[in-house]
């Protein structure tokens, strides 16, 4: 048996592995980020078609595997990305309830739980959903690079200049469900028929979270649709072709997307999203243009 792979010897040696382990790793650390940069600003590679990159998987199924490994690698970053905000958000919970309970009247005081689980779920919500909206640029600059590898370098650059505006258009999204969707929904559903509700965490803080969240996700469209004109994936004549089915999408996402079905709060969802779609045509043109 070699001397080195000898438990004993190992076990005398731990130690000074790990203390060498604390003195090289940080070294390592910086040497493999340096040249992931290095790569992400000097390798050049071609945009490859989606069918050819389609049908050289499909070639050599053998090598996706390699994909699926960086996938996970850049997924796994982004979870503990998510519990890090969110525990950061966990220390600041009380005044974020106090500010998200600010449209109704009395207050988070108004609130009335009846499960003995409904305030932990509540405060679990809230904690989640400003973890993400915390986490959203480092998240989505961990899927970019991993589509970046498969992209050239003038696209890898647009990517990274977008995910700040990904983050101001999210975060717009979130701020125009709460502040102009809910004002406007919220006394309807209170007072319906006549009726007097005592709104429950659970159900309040429920919507809330889901109304905010999927405004702030339909707010990302335009970009979405820039970039995936600039990789030539979409197509701007194709998007003026279909707005009248695109009219219908955009009417069952407001259904689904705001609490109530009146007319008065779909409109509210449906004008903006409305508008999000045509802007996402013009952006698509000016991607194309700037791809000739």
């Amino acid at each position: 048996m070699p001397k080195s792979q000898n438990p004993v010897v190992r076990l005398i040696t731990a130690p000074f592995r790990f203390i060498r382990w604390l003195i090289t790793a940080p070294f390592k650390f910086i040497r493999s980020t340096f040249q992931r940069v290095n790569a992400f600003f000097t390798e050049e590679e071609e945009d490859t078609p989606l069918p050819d990159a389609v049908a050289k998987t499909i070639e050599n199924p053998m090598g996706l595997m390699v994909h699926l490994d960086a996938l996970r690698k850049h997924l796994l970053r982004c979870v503990l990305a998510m519990v890090i905000t969110t525990a950061l958000a966990m220390i600041f919970m009380h005044p974020l309830l106090n500010y998200l309970s600010t449209p109704l009247e009395g207050g988070l005081e108004s609130l009335q739980a009846i499960d003995v689980t409904e305030p932990v779920g509540t405060v679990m919500k809230v904690a989640l959903l400003t973890g993400f909206t915390l986490a959203f640029p480092y998240i989505a600059l961990e899927i970019w690079m991993f589509i970046a590898p498969g992209v050239s370098r003038r696209s890898r650059m647009y990517g990274l200049l977008a995910i700040p505006i990904a983050t101001l258009f999210f975060v717009a999204g979130m701020a125009f469900a709460f502040y102009l969707v809910l004002p406007t929904a919220l006394p309807f559903l209170l007072n319906f028929m006549g009726i007097n509700t005592m709104p429950r965490p659970s159900s309040y803080i429920g919507f809330l979270t889901t109304l905010m969240f999927w405004m702030g996700v339909a707010f990302e469209f335009p970009l979405v649709i820039y970039l995936l004109a600039k990789l030539g994936w979409v197509k701007a004549k194709f998007l003026r072709q279909q707005w009248r089915l695109a009219i219908v999408i955009i009417a069952v996402a407001a259904a689904l997307i705001t609490p109530t079905v009146d007319p008065v709060n779909m409109s509210l969802v449906m004008a903006p999203l409305s508008v999000l779609y045509f802007l996402s045509v013009g952006l698509a043109s000016l991607a194309e243009a700037g791809r000739l």
